[in-house]
């Protein structure tokens, strides 16, 4: 009887290689690169293809790509198999470790396949005839590799040096990484180096001893985290915080390349691990002249060439021996023999915090720049305004209404000094941008209210007001002095006489009791107890670049200075390009789910707020940072069915919170307009499809001057009121855009 194998699939992988077609988002094993499926589509079909004997089959993939994966999987017998998902990324030594797991605790001591998933191999049944050739070493307890013989000297593979021959089977005497050119071509010329095609097929017992042997920290964290997963009928599931907690190595650093006894059995099949745009061009179907041409293209006179538009019209004349790949966002050209070298592109990508390498622009982008205006104008100025300048007034006991129900009525709420500043900062906006309201009159009424009812004897802010104006909550917060120092500095540039004095004395406030001593940014409370938090250091500096904007002084932009510090030392994360919400007093991050907490809509509010800073202070290299927090946040904070900004998602992209609110989209607005020719991508596309969201999941589904404030992962709103609090967001974006298409749209 033939002896059954548990085959798993390895889709773990960005194909950097591949750009711009690839991305962090839409990685190669997703993409259809030969007309007849994607890549991980064909490697599970290749896998349900054995002529004979049981083959379960496993996917091993990230928890973001969840819904590509099924969407592949769909028609598919896996017989018993399914798809683990990994929370976050760790090499593949962690994939190796699971499967062999999954396999011992299902199947027992059975053979098992590994294969990657986004390579081009001939036929199944070539395919499986090398695979049955390898069972007999692999039953004997041996680690089995599979290896290609070498048609080239090609420099971007592993290879792998073998000895002794037996029964078609070879000994490995040593694994190789990709060489330089002469060392490639000597390996070509020695006779007994084969490419390692990553595919690898053991006993599940051999190598649950050999990670024994070499790497016990992999295999017990990993078990660990396989032990405290849950699985429903989509899939298995790990556990972000034991999965995290895996060393990251590779099964060929970690096992194959320190094992003894390994065995090499040379392929029977045609392979390409599609890891260039040359190997594109080697194995698609070429015209006559050699051209692999897809997509809207005019090609004459070229040779040679892989020349590929997903997008506009690409032509090209004359050219040989050449990648040209175009999308929507992003050209790469090079000679095809450069082309192993796109990473070194991606690299420096990376580093300036481009936003082309983490996410795939959207297909449904507006191109026409300021479609939305009028659209955006009637809502403010008729609709709107108008709304919240008369209902949202509290004209009996002062300041405003906390929120007003679905029906534009009053909610006796009590009153929380943000929402009074903000409702202040707002009226200050539309007045600036021409609003013919009774703008003053409303400044002059909030801020009454706010002095009149809501200093405290330090000279500070109360947190809460009961409805009727008496104090609720006497707490001196940084986060509303944030927001009332942001609202008293437009009401200066708007006029009112008071906002200069109640600022002065609001700043002497802030350095005098919630400066905190150590000179590491600002308490949370004047008592200084508290969690330590990232989001009022940046609304403070919204605050003091509004009054550098008010004042011309430069004290209000050091002081913005200090919190640009804090942001580089403890608040951005490099690696992740994520920027923390949750620290201890020592500035370090919070224990828990806490620590690794991170907000899409923050994010977006930063990265304005960092290329206005640049833009004021010089320190040009900020809108770098700005691009990268607003790049991690389109491709691990979105809500892929709606396109809207989770409320919070994991560093390691996974959604904490999957309500969408309206502010982050209008925040996400704000940021894109202000990257938009900062340096990168054209984003005046991106900006029309942010507006187009904003109203076509928050605004238009509202009654008239309101906006659904809470969506659910799958559109359906979960709003029961509109909070006033929310008002100053879309004020301020959606003049921001008015600002920025008024000379392109009459």
């Amino acid at each position: 009887m033939t002896e059954r194998i548990v085959s798993f699939v390895m889709s773990g992988g960005v194909g950097s290689r591949l750009w711009p077609l690839s991305r962090e988002d839409n990685p190669k094993q997703f993409h259809d690169l030969s007309g007849d499926g994607s890549m991980l589509a064909k490697t599970l079909r290749r896998l349900t293809a054995r002529p004979e004997g049981d083959t379960p089959i496993f996917l091993i993939a990230s928890e973001r790509h969840a819904e590509r994966v099924h969407a592949d999987l769909a028609g598919l017998d896996l017989a018993g198999g399914g798809p683990l998902f990994e929370p976050t990324g760790r090499n593949t030594a962690a994939a190796v470790a699971l499967a062999t797991l999954r396999t011992l605790s299902e199947f027992g001591d059975s053979l098992v396949l590994v294969v990657p998933s986004d390579h081009e191999i001939s036929t199944p049944r070539q395919f499986w005839q090398s695979v049955e050739a390898g069972t007999e070493a692999a039953s004997a307890g041996r680690l089995v590799v599979f290896g290609i013989k070498p048609t080239q000297p090609e420099t971007g593979y592993g290879y792998i040096e073998v000895a002794a021959e037996s029964g078609g089977t070879f000994d490995v005497s040593r694994f190789v990484e990709k060489p330089d050119l002469a060392t490639a071509q000597n390996y070509l010329q020695a006779g007994n180096f084969y490419w390692n095609t990553g595919i690898f097929l053991f006993r599940a017992g051999a190598m649950r001893d050999a990670f024994a042997v070499f790497q016990p920290d992999i295999w017990q964290a990993t078990e660990a985290a396989y032990r405290a997963a849950t699985s429903d009928l989509s899939g298995l599931y790990m556990p972000l915080e034991l999965y995290a907690a895996i060393p990251s190595n590779s099964i060929d650093y970690a096992v194959m390349e320190r094992a003894r006894d390994i065995a090499m059995v040379p392929a029977g099949f045609r392979w390409n691990d599609l890891g260039s745009w040359q190997s594109l061009l080697d194995v698609g179907p070429a015209d006559g002249q050699g051209n692999i041409v897809i997509g809207d293209v005019v090609a004459i006179d070229c040779e040679n060439s892989y020349i590929r538009s997903d997008g506009r019209l690409l032509s090209a004349i004359g050219m040989k021996d050449v990648a040209i790949v175009s999308t929507a966002d992003a050209t790469f050209v090079a000679p095809v023999s450069h082309s192993q070298h796109v990473k070194k592109i991606v690299e420096q990508l990376e580093k300036s915090g481009r936003l082309e390498t983490r996410f795939t622009p959207a297909h449904d982008r507006v191109i026409e720049s300021g479609a939305w205006r009028r659209r955006v104008h009637h809502w403010l100025f008729q609709e709107t305004l108008p709304l919240w300048s008369t209902s949202g007034v509290d004209e009996r006991h002062g300041g405003f209404h906390e929120a007003l129900g679905l029906d534009a009525a009053p909610l006796m709420k009590p009153k929380r000094m943000r929402t009074m500043a903000r409702q202040v900062y707002a009226f200050a906006v539309a007045k600036a941008r021409g609003w013919d309201g009774p703008a003053d009159r409303l400044i002059s009424h909030g801020i009454d209210f706010m002095a009149g009812k809501g200093r405290t004897d330090k000279g500070g802010w109360v947190r809460t007001l009961n409805v009727d104006g008496s104090v609720a909550d006497a707490t001196e917060d940084a986060y509303d002095h944030s927001c009332v120092l942001l609202a008293l500095a437009h009401a200066h540039m708007s006029g009112n006489p008071d906002a200069l004095r109640l600022g002065e004395e609001t700043l002497a406030f802030l350095d005098a009791h919630l400066e905190d001593s150590r000179m590491t940014g600002f308490l949370e409370t004047s008592d200084g107890e508290g969690e330590r938090r990232s989001n009022p250091h940046m609304h403070l500096l919204e605050a003091f670049l509004a009054w550098y904007q008010a004042t011309g002084e430069r004290a209000h932009l050091r002081r913005a200075a200090r919190i640009i510090d804090l942001f580089r030392s403890h608040f951005f994360d490099p690696d992740s390009w994520t920027l923390g919400e949750y620290f201890d007093a020592e500035w370090k991050p919070s224990a828990g789910e806490k620590g690794s907490w991170t907000e899409p809509g923050h994010h977006f509010e930063w990265a304005s707020l960092l290329v206005d800073f640049a833009r004021r202070s010089g320190q040009a290299e900020l809108s770098g940072f700005a691009r990268k927090l607003y790049a991690s946040a389109i491709a691990n904070g979105l809500n892929r069915a709606t396109g809207l900004a989770y409320g919070a998602v994991s560093r390691q992209g996974l959604p904490l919170d999957r309500v969408s609110r309206s502010w982050p989209q209008a925040e996400a607005l704000k940021a894109a307009i202000a990257l938009d020719g900062s340096g990168g991508p054209d984003l005046k596309p991106e900006i029309e499809a942010r507006v187009g969201r904003l109203f076509r999941w928050h605004i238009d589904p509202a009654p008239l001057g309101l906006w659904i404030d809470r969506i659910d992962e799958r559109g359906r709103s979960l709003a029961t009121d509109v909070p006033a609090s929310i008002f100053y967001h879309l004020v301020c974006a959606l003049t921001q855009y008015l600002d920025g298409t008024a000379e392109k749209v009459g």
